[in-house]
């Protein structure tokens, strides 16, 4: 992954609390008929990680890089 090590535990610590949270989430989102990555990119959002996304990792990454630590942080491909 190219994403630096602080940003992405930054990220998987944000985006846990959300799961914990909901933990059935995941669930409901494939009974739904929504997608993996529509899940992941629901989390980011949901842990507000919108500044955070412009403020450090557009400066370096793209959203392909973010949606490989997104689903490396979810398990989901």
């Amino acid at each position: 992954m190219k994403i630096k090590s602080f940003h992405y535990n930054y990220m998987k610590e944000e985006i846990t609390k959300i799961i914990l949270k909901a933990p059935d989430m995941y669930q409901k989102y494939k009974s739904y008929g929504l997608s993996n990555k529509r899940y992941r990119w629901d989390l980011f959002h949901a842990a507000n990680l919108s500044l955070f996304a412009c403020r450090f990792l557009y400066s370096y990454l793209d959203d392909s890089h973010i949606d490989t630590a997104l689903r490396k942080i979810t398990n989901t491909k």
